[in-house]
């Protein structure tokens, strides 16, 4: 449920998103997106969260990072952490969500509407703290994938919840096929 009149905040998970939006077979166009829910609302803020590798010689994520950063989106990173587990596999590690928390509550006597785009369960005490003070939240994101991409609590606490497929039609496009350079590279 929009209004018009809302003034809106986008916060958006970004791997969150993104393992969602691959899980359903298509990629996010953030223009569109962005579009979308200007359309909606009064948009006052779209901010993007990720975490980068900062020692990687090229991040497939940076040219991303900065078109958003051009292009309207308050870009919110830090370093990822890489590590080693237990079986001896690399890992990385860049959680975002006290940033977004902060973040939204710190927005939020400026906001009527945030549209929270994670299914991450961790953000349902968010979700609740952003209603005690009068704003309305509506989550973005699939149960149509295999597994979910969506925890239960969270679901259920928002005011509404928006199935990212049901928006793959307004701010989906075909997933990318990778350049030649980048397809020689991989082998």
């Amino acid at each position: 449920m929009f209004y018009k009149d809302d003034r809106l905040a986008l916060f958006i998970d970004g791997s969150n998103l993104y393992a969602a939006a691959k899980a359903l077979g298509f990629d996010i166009d953030y223009k569109l997106l962005r579009q979308e829910f200007a359309r909606r609302g009064k948009l006052i803020r779209a901010f993007y969260y990720t975490a980068l590798l900062e020692n990687e010689e090229y991040s497939p994520i940076r040219p991303l990072v900065d078109w958003l950063h051009y292009n309207g989106f308050a870009m919110v990173t830090k370093p990822a952490r890489e590590f080693t587990d237990s079986q001896g596999r690399r890992k990385v590690k860049g959680n975002m969500d006290i940033e977004l928390a902060v973040d939204a509550l710190e927005l939020a006597p400026h906001i009527d509407h945030a549209v929270l785009f994670s299914g991450d369960g961790d953000f349902k005490v968010l979700v609740e703290a952003l209603q005690r003070k009068g704003v309305r939240v509506s989550v973005v994101s699939t149960i149509r994938a295999q597994p979910p991409m969506i925890s239960d609590e969270l679901r259920r606490q928002a005011d509404n919840f928006i199935e990212l497929d049901e928006l793959k039609s307004f701010i989906g496009r075909p997933p990318r096929e990778p350049r030649e350079d980048e397809a020689t590279d991989a082998k």
